[in-house]
């Protein structure tokens, strides 16, 4: 060994270490190369401020750019660059940081990089990242030399127990890592990474953004010249240098500086789409921590938007790096269908760059890009009502599950969310109502905003429980996604009026002089109906817990409704469906004092009590009632075989 190359041997804890970071930290082996350009990058970015600062420094600053070079034959990669590059003491420092500090420190350190504030503390080391060069190498030399000094530092280790330092007398500016390639292997998931092909789409997914040109020089082969020598001429080759990174982050332009179709491009490069976006929102954000952020709402929903495992859509980047996609930490999950880009200064990550941490940075991040997306929303639904219908009519359901989860956003969430209602009757296409269009259209004396939920509008449309509410001239929602059945039992109101469901506890819909008129005429139904309603409960006493006379029913002779506080049949459906086992309460069957179907069978009970026929038309009352509100006959054979016979007496 020269004189002048001195070596270190790696202490038995910093090889465990090392070891930990190649085989644990990283999730793929292909992230090396996205450490090494960043580190590049970032060493180009000091070397362009140091200039700036330092007006002696002796640099040329015209050309800054990383470059790859790859020799096939001896299966090694350089990643070099013009940069600030470094001094032995910082070698000494900063390469050396895993070998100098394989002791307790440094392994407290990884260890609260995964879990804590010490990440960002790790991040941008060039020690850290650097090390993931021995997923792919098996010996890694790196030379170095600082802008405005003469002399370089080799560094060279196989990484099994030793490096070795070294000066050197003549070496360009800036770092070169070059990188003795252990074979391909692609069940051990290490690439050619000599191959064009591979670093190019690496380059692409991981760096096409930051603000340097990544370059390579690439081999062009030409025909040759016909004629010029027959059967052995060979193709003509040359050497061009091609950048390979666009260098295009949108999001760091301000919206004036960029057409709508790039954009669009955009758009549809991060999202995988095919359609166009329906709004762009830009974000950037100064102070204490800074971010940029470029999202997009779609015009379509994507065909996985209810699946469990869908994309979420965001990336993320730290400083023009990309970290990850689909990171479901910046956004949350109600608004999965947005697509774009989050680009911050500083992050809390684990030391590959990879994992995301749960800290105060991505926690008011999150809670901004939250409140823009859904001010966006709004936006749309006062300024450009045509384009807010196309938004609801895809995302509207999802964007619903935030009235379950975001108690925060919950108002915001009810303002920009619109339902159909009874107010365009029948009509095959109706314009949704926002709650706060309901409330304003409230009549005189109404305190509640009243809704229904079913499978269908046309369904609902045909209830019984809104028959008195289309005869008194009051509007209803009609709820008919099935997210609707969950947070209405949550949301309990909008601007202080209460929600209430038509179908559910008592409705008295009429005014204080209209009920002094009928106080008599009830006292008295309530007595004559009195011992029918008491035998109606002892014969349907599995499926009811009470009989009463109703105010809801104009047309229909009975209908079925969920006391106040018990959880709807439909509802029970859609937890049993997720695998939950929910106990369904009796319901209350109420009657239409004035149906002829209830005052016959109050006559015919009166004249032969005893009468198995009765008992019949009892189940089929109830039956009846529980067909018209969309319900599930628990025995649809025996209704049958009670319709049928009861057809067959008549003719």
């Amino acid at each position: 060994m020269s004189a002048d190359v001195e070596q270190f041997e790696f202490q038995a804890e910093a090889r465990q270490l090392l070891d930990l970071m190649i085989h644990s930290v990283y999730s793929h082996k292909e992230s090396f190369l996205r450490e090494l350009v960043s580190n590049a990058s970032d060493a180009l970015d000091k070397l362009k401020l140091e200039a700036y600062r330092n007006k002696d420094l002796d640099v040329d600053t015209s050309d800054l750019h990383i470059e790859l070079v790859t020799d096939k034959q001896a299966r090694t990669l350089t990643v070099r660059d013009n940069g600030i590059g470094m001094s032995r003491d910082e070698v000494v420092e900063l390469i050396g940081t895993l070998a100098k500090s394989g002791t307790a420190r440094m392994r407290q350190q990884l260890r609260e990089s995964e879990g804590g504030d010490a990440g960002d503390q790790l991040i941008g080391q060039f020690g850290v990242g650097f090390y993931s060069v021995f997923m792919v190498a098996d010996r890694v030399e790196l030379l170095t030399r600082k802008a405005g000094e003469s002399d370089a530092t080799r560094w060279e280790s196989s990484g099994d127990g030793t490096y070795t330092i070294a000066a050197v007398a003549d070496a360009p500016q800036g770092s070169s890592v070059t990188l003795h390639l252990k074979p391909a292997d692609a069940e051990d998931e290490l690439g050619d990474y000599t191959a064009e092909w591979t670093l190019r789409n690496l380059v692409k997914k991981y760096s096409d953004f930051i603000s340097w040109p990544v370059r390579m020089q690439v081999e062009r082969r030409a025909p040759s010249a016909e004629g010029s020598g027959g059967e052995d001429a060979k193709d003509s080759v040359t050497i061009e240098t091609e950048t390979l990174n666009s260098m295009k982050a949108l999001w760091s332009r301000s919206k004036d500086e960029v057409t709508a179709e790039e954009y669009t491009e955009f758009y549809r490069h991060i999202a995988r789409a095919w359609d166009e976006p329906l709004e762009v929102i830009a974000m950037k954000a100064e102070g204490t921590f800074e971010y940029q952020a470029l999202l997009f709402i779609p015009s379509h929903a994507p065909f996985d938007l209810f699946e469990r495992d869908a994309h979420v859509g965001i990336q993320l980047y730290v400083k023009r790096v990309f970290i990850m996609g689909d990171c479901d930490e910046l956004l949350p999950q109600y608004l999965r269908f947005v697509k774009g880009v989050v680009d911050a200064q500083d992050m809390s990550l684990n030391v590959s760059r990879e994992i995301l941490q749960q800290d105060r940075q991505v926690t008011a991040i999150r809670r901004r890009l939250t409140k823009k997306v859904l001010s966006t929303i709004a936006e749309l639904q006062t300024e450009r009502p045509e384009h807010y219908r196309t938004f609801w009519t895809q995302f509207g359901r999802v964007v619903k599950e935030g009235l379950l989860s975001d108690a925060d956003n919950r108002d915001a969430l009810l303002r920009i969310a619109s339902f159909v209602s009874t107010r365009d009757g029948a009509e095959s296409d109706p314009e949704p109502t926002t709650l706060a269009g309901y409330v304003e259209r409230m009549k005189d004396g109404q305190e509640q905003i009243f809704y229904a939920t079913g499978d269908t509008r046309e369904q609902i449309l045909k209830s019984p429980h809104l028959e008195a509410f289309k005869a008194k001239g009051y509007e209803v929602l009609l709820l008919t996604d099935p997210v609707d059945e969950v947070w209405v039992q949550n949301v309990t109101e909008f601007d202080g009026k209460p929600l209430q469901s038509v179908a559910r506890g008592e409705v008295d819909l009429e005014s204080d002089e209209e009920r002094s008129a009928r106080e008599a005429e009830r006292e008295e139904q309530g007595r004559a109906f009195a011992e029918l309603m008491g035998w109606l409960k002892e014969t349907l006493d599995e499926h009811v817990k009470e009989v009463r006379l109703s105010s809801r029913l104009t047309e229909s002779p009975a209908c079925l409704i969920t006391d106040a506080f018990d959880i709807t049949p439909a509802l029970a459906r859609l937890y049993k469906a997720s695998g939950q086992e929910v106990p369904v309460a009796k319901r209350i069957l109420e009657l239409n004092p004035e149906h002829p179907l209830v005052t016959g069978l109050r006559q015919a009970h009166q004249d032969r009590r005893d009468d198995p026929a009765i008992a019949e038309t009892a189940e089929l009352l109830y039956g009846t009632a529980l067909l018209a509100e969309g319900g599930a006959l628990d025995d649809p054979a025996r209704f049958a075989d009670l319709l049928a016979a009861r057809l067959a007496r008549t003719l």
